[in-house]
């Protein structure tokens, strides 16, 4: 009997589309420099909006639609994300989305008024809300789950440069160069991003994809729209309360619609039975505590180093770039971590360690050495990164192959509310403050208890991570016993389906 043919079919695919865990970094790093891309013209965009208000003969206030349009586009076509990577491959929703986000910047660059920016920048949102979660899913599928951690670190290191470079590189080219520059910039990385997917990523999805779930695209993306926006302005004053309070409600009723909607749709756009998962479960709802911190963060340090303590935008930012320092630092150690204690022991000890070090920038003042500062921003940057590493991989740790796409949608949908929940949050923490000191102009004194307040919300994680088994996540975290993930689903799903 000849048992040859099968395992040379088998290699030849293989040798067609190795798996990531034989190119190292690799794959990871290309989907990471794409979300570099989106991450970093988010945060230069809010250093620039004077500059551009000017430019454009708008007030800032007007200009803002800049940022709010791009968070519209993203929250509405989110949710579709996974859908489409399935109908249509991965690799191609995924460069599709940098050629979409390039273009846009490119439009957001030229334009010549507020009209042609708000237009340039919903185009770009929606390139975004493609471009993270199905850059996650062609990393899920083509790597062994015995090798996800290390990717993870691999993928959010550069994700998490962008908003740590975009202060100082936002500060800088409109000190010295054009605002336009801001979009430019993502031109060449766009052209880049094209070429290193179409070469070394696989096309892979689903054969027989389900029919698009149109009614409950049509509630995610109004209940998500409006939850988002609705906490983006809360407290900052620039839309009435009654508009807050109706989008917020309109999004909530619309999003619990949706609950209902997928009980009773077997392919619901949103896989809510996801959430039965543990693991799933606590990472998503668990670690939006510490990404509403995150959120919250850099609006607060923004605030407390320049109107708290006079600073400049350049020296705040060259300030706060510590906390890039601190996630590259995580990337060499993430994974001896998490195998060495396991999911459960680092997310819970890691927990009471992120809450103070947000509690810690409470006690900044005007007199503090800038050093100390920087050190406390570089170790909390090391262990929120090592927080995001973990919870990002553990997500994923008990998923069927054939559940990723909705998942990583799903995952992708309440980061995006968690940390615009953060943001919501300061900026009614500030205010509170404000009334409660007097205060008619905003001083360092009423920023610095937010932090402390922020950090005690991040240990509400705890209860979702300390019911989790020891070994929860044991294959992804390398804890498994001998053989687990010699052959795993995602791997054998990317050999089978790879096109090209």
């Amino acid at each position: 009997m000849n048992v040859t043919a099968p395992r040379a079919v088998d290699q030849v695919l293989m040798d067609e589309t190795p798996p990531a865990a034989a190119r190292g970094p690799l794959i990871p790093m290309i989907i990471g420099c794409a979300l570099f891309m989106q991450t970093l013209d988010a945060t230069v965009i809010s250093n620039a909006l004077p500059t551009m208000a000017r430019s454009l003969h708008e007030s800032p206030l007007t200009l803002n639609l800049a940022i709010t349009s791009y968070l519209l586009a993203s929250a509405v076509f989110l949710p579709i994300s996974g859908w489409a990577a399935d109908r249509f491959g991965a690799k191609h929703v995924f460069r599709v989305a940098i050629v979409l986000f390039a273009l846009s910047s490119l439009g957001c660059g030229v334009s010549q008024n507020l009209g042609q920016l708000v237009a340039a920048r919903l185009v770009q949102g929606l390139a975004g809300a493609m471009m993270a979660p199905v850059g996650r899913l062609v990393l899920l599928r083509s790597v062994p789950k015995s090798e996800l951690v290390q990717a993870m670190s691999w993928l959010t290191m550069p994700a998490m440069l962008g908003p740590v470079l975009g202060p100082p590189i936002g500060g800088f080219i409109v000190t010295f160069a054009s605002w336009r520059w801001i979009f430019f910039i993502n031109v060449p990385m766009g052209v880049l991003g094209v070429v290193l997917v179409s070469i070394f990523i696989a096309n892979i999805r689903e054969e027989n994809p389900p029919p698009l779930d149109w009614r409950g695209f049509l509630l995610t993306g109004f209940g998500l729209a409006g939850m988002v926006y609705g906490f983006e302005n809360l407290g900052r004053g620039m839309l009435p309360f009654s508009v807050v309070a109706a989008m917020l409600v309109g999004g909530a009723v619309s999003l619990a619609l949706y609950a209902r909607h997928a009980r009773r749709t077997p392919h619901a756009i949103l896989d809510l039975g996801l959430l039965r998962l543990s693991t799933f479960n606590a990472s998503t709802v668990g670690g939006a505590f510490l990404r509403m911190g995150m959120g919250a963060t850099p609006f607060l340090l923004a605030l407390l180093l320049q109107m708290g303590f006079g600073m400049s935008a350049f020296a705040a930012g060259m300030i706060t770039f510590a906390g890039g320092a601190g996630a590259l630092v995580m990337k060499t150690t993430a994974r001896p971590i998490i195998s060495r204690f396991g999911f459960k022991r680092v997310l819970v000890v890691n927990t009471l360690i992120v809450a103070l070090t947000f509690m810690a920038y409470s006690l900044f003042t005007p007199t503090t050495w800038p050093g100390l500062m920087v050190g406390a921003i570089l170790i909390g940057g090391f262990f929120r990164s090592l927080q995001f590493t973990a919870l990002n991989a553990l997500a994923y740790a008990d998923v069927d192959a054939s559940q990723m796409s909705r998942a990583s949608s799903l995952s992708a949908m309440g980061q995006q509310l968690a940390q615009s929940i953060g943001i919501g949050l300061a900026a009614i923490l500030i205010g509170v403050l404000q009334r409660m000191h007097g205060s008619t102009r905003l001083a360092a004194g009423d920023i610095s208890p937010a932090f402390f307040i922020v950090g005690v919300l991040s240990l509400a994680g705890l209860f979702f991570f300390l019911p989790l088994a020891k070994d929860a996540g044991a294959e992804v975290s390398g804890k498994a016993g001998p053989g687990a993930g010699a052959a795993p689903a995602p791997v054998l799903a990317h050999a089978a389906a790879a096109e090209d």
